[in-house]
C-alpha cells in the first residue's frame, strides 16, 4: 500500500534545515502528507514533535498508515481523514503547536487556500506557526521558467489550479490577522513561508 514520490527524496533534508529553525516541540498538524514518507522522515529527525499526518484521500491515508508501520516511529501518529475545506479540523487539530502544508496549494482550487489559513487561525494558539512549502510568484512573475511552464502544465489539467503568487497569500493572510515572518528559498525554485498571527489574540 505504500506510494513513493520523487520530490520526497530531493527535498526533505532541505525543509527539515527550516523546519529544525521554525518548529516548536509538540504537535504538529501536517495537511494533506501525501504518500506519508515526510511525516516519517520528519518525525525521526525532530523528536521533541509529535507528527500528525492527514489527507482526505484514501489512497494517500493506506499509502500514509503503511509507511507509518513499517518506520515503527513513535511520535508519529495515525493518519486522519482531514479535507482542508471542513468547517471544523476536530480532534486532529486539537493541542497543536504548528501546522504545516507541503507541496497542496497549487494542486488544490484556491479555496483550499482559504480554508488552510482560516482553520490554521481557528486552532493555532497566539504566535504558533503555518508553514507552507512549494512553488510561487513573485508579484505576478515566476521564479523561473520551469515554474511557469509547470504551471501552465497544472492550468491544462485543472484551471482551477495553479501556482499561487506571493502577494495573494499575503494578502488573504492579513484579512485573517496573520503576517508572512519568513520567506526562505529552497532548491528548485521553491520556498518556505511562515505565517504567525500578529497579534496573539487574533488566534484561537
Amino acid at each position: 500500500m505504500k506510494c513513493h514520490a520523487e520530490a520526497t527524496q530531493r527535498n526533505r533534508e532541505p525543509l527539515l534545515v527550516v523546519l529544525r529553525e521554525v518548529l516548536p516541540s509538540g504537535k504538529i498538524l501536517e495537511i494533506a502528507s501525501g504518500t506519508g514518507e515526510h511525516a516519517v522522515f520528519f518525525s525521526r529527525a525532530l523528536p521533541a514533535c509529535t507528527w500528525q499526518p492527514t489527507d482526505p484521500d484514501d489512497v494517500a491515508l493506506a499509502s500514509i498508515a503503511a509507511h507509518r508501520a513499517e518506520a515503527g516511529t513513535a511520535n508519529l501518529l495515525a493518519p486522519v481523514r482531514l479535507d482542508v475545506h471542513a468547517a471544523a479540523w476536530g480532534a486532529a487539530a486539537e493541542n497543536i503547536a504548528a501546522v504545516v502544508c507541503i507541496n497542496m496549494i497549487h494542486i488544490a482550487p484556491w479555496s483550499a487556500t482559504e480554508a488552510l489559513f482560516a482553520r490554521a487561525r481557528d486552532h493555532l494558539p497566539g504566535g504558533a506557526p503555518l508553514v507552507l512549502y512549494g512553488p510561487y510568484r513573485f508579484h505576478g512573475a515566476f521564479a523561473a521558467a520551469s515554474n511557469a511552464y509547470f504551471d501552465a502544465r497544472l492550468r491544462a489539467e485543472e484551471p482551477l489550479w495553479g501556482v499561487r503568487d506571493i502577494d495573494d497569500i499575503d494578502e488573504l493572510a492579513a484579512t485573517l490577522g496573520m503576517r508572512r515572518e519568513r520567506l526562505i528559498a529552497l532548491p528548485a525554485n521553491n520556498h518556505v513561508l511562515v505565517f504567525r498571527c500578529e497579534d496573539s489574540s487574533d488566534c484561537q
